[in-house]
């Protein structure tokens, strides 16, 4: 029988500079291979309306020397959701870490944006024509998407603009997922938004803009999940309808897995988006929101299905799902799978009335709950500068990082999750 109980666990800050510090996203490995170094951005205030020119430091944390924050570089193309896609590449020789930036000299799909790859030993780098979203477990190639176009469907995953908006087409032929090969940074187009409108088409489609968001690729590197999204009202997040797919990391085989297609009564009418508080959208029964890789096989995301809004996992040969921890896991998350995949990490948007959300295990064997930790948002942070916790394991399972905000600076914090795990 599934049940919650709390363990509170230790929650300690990293580093002691009088500067802010995040890192972004979650499923992606914060820790290097030796477990010394924890990537991070380092900024001179706690959240802020961002514009174009705003720099954010690229650099780690040395763990093994006073937690001192270590610059390596700087970057203008991030934002507070998703930093700047900072990952390591383990795959690659040395020690290297790659990100986005912009540059006048990019010369690749999107202009002005590339990524870079920085070697921390001897300071050199490559510069690559498109900037990434997430990059294959062996380092060997990036999955790519355009991130102004972000900027006009999903501004707090974009960067923002330096110029005037561009005119987007609706479903364009020659933009969608893109994959580009490390090093060498050769790219080429693996499907685009006209063949994702394309199909198993239905009729809210027509007059949508569309997009891709939350793409992640299995640990054998040869299949990409990802969200395609569209809508008639961009402001609107009630109005964004949503699908879950997956294709093969060569642009074939290209499978639906759900479609949370829904009437909208309202989208023809008035309707005031800014009367609904920042994270109600993140509740809606119709999100399809944060999935994440089981294994090669399986998949796990928020989301309806039969007619019902759970945590569910997906057999992606099948495209069978099964609801996961329904009476304790009860809303939207970012979760991942622990190293020895006998746990899940998540956490909770915060509570209207106390501003708290909650950082919980949830062990897959026995459908037990653990809450292990409380903590509280800051309520006047809005859509775009918010801070969500987004918890990263470490790699021998014994504790995550998040980002919070909960003494009042956006700092990065490890939550030791020993007494938890063997309780």
């Amino acid at each position: 029988m599934s049940v919650i109980t709390t363990i509170p666990c230790p929650v300690r800050k990293i580093g002691q500079s009088a500067d802010h510090h995040f890192f972004g996203y979650y499923n992606k490995s914060i820790w290097d291979r030796e477990g010394r170094r924890m990537l991070a951005l380092r900024v001179p205030r706690m959240a802020w309306d961002l514009a174009a020119e705003d720099v954010a430091e690229v650099g780690y944390f040395d763990l093994s020397d006073g937690e001192t924050f270590r610059t390596v570089d700087t970057t203008t193309a991030w934002n507070w959701q998703m930093g700047t896609q900072l990952q390591w590449l383990e795959g690659l020789p040395g020690r290297k870490l790659i990100f986005n930036r912009r540059s006048d000299d990019a010369t690749g799909t999107y202009p002005g944006l590339q990524a870079r790859i920085l070697d921390i030993d001897d300071g050199t780098a490559i510069d690559l024509p498109d900037p990434v979203y997430v990059v294959a477990p062996d380092s060997s190639y990036a999955i790519c998407v355009d991130y102004m176009r972000f900027t006009a469907t999903h501004p707090t995953i974009g960067y923002v603009l330096a110029g005037p908006a561009p005119e987007l087409d609706l479903a364009p032929t020659d933009d969608g997922i893109r994959r580009m090969e490390l090093p060498g940074g050769e790219s080429r187009l693996l499907l685009s938004l006209a063949d994702l409108k394309a199909f198993q088409p239905v009729a809210s489609m027509e007059g949508a803009i569309h997009w891709v968001t939350h793409l992640e690729i299995n640990p054998a590197g040869d299949r990409v999940l990802f969200l395609h999204r569209w809508t008639r009202r961009i402001e609107d997040e009630t109005c964004w309808l949503h699908r879950l797919l997956v294709v093969n990391s060569d642009g074939t085989g290209l499978k639906l897995l759900e479609c949370s297609d829904h009437p909208i009564p309202h989208l023809d009418n008035a309707h005031d988006p800014n009367a609904l508080d920042t994270f109600d959208y993140e509740k809606s029964e119709y999100q399809i929101s944060h999935p994440t890789w089981r294994d090669d096989r399986h998949i796990m995301v928020w989301g309806p299905h039969a007619g019902e809004i759970h945590y569910h996992l997906y057999d992606i040969e099948t495209g069978e799902a099964e609801a996961v921890g329904a009476p304790v896991l009860t809303e939207n998350g970012h979760m991942t799978y622990s190293p020895d995949q006998a746990w899940m990490i998540s956490d909770t948007y915060p509570d209207k009335h106390t501003n708290i959300r909650k950082l919980f295990l949830y062990h897959l064997a026995t459908g037990q709950r653990i809450d292990v930790a409380d903590l509280q948002t800051d309520p006047t942070l809005g859509k775009e500068n918010r801070c969500d916790l987004h918890p990263r394991w470490h790699p021998d399972g014994g504790s995550v990082c998040i980002d919070s905000v909960h003494e009042g600076e956006r700092q990065l914090y490890v939550v030791d999750l020993g007494e938890a795990l063997t309780r």
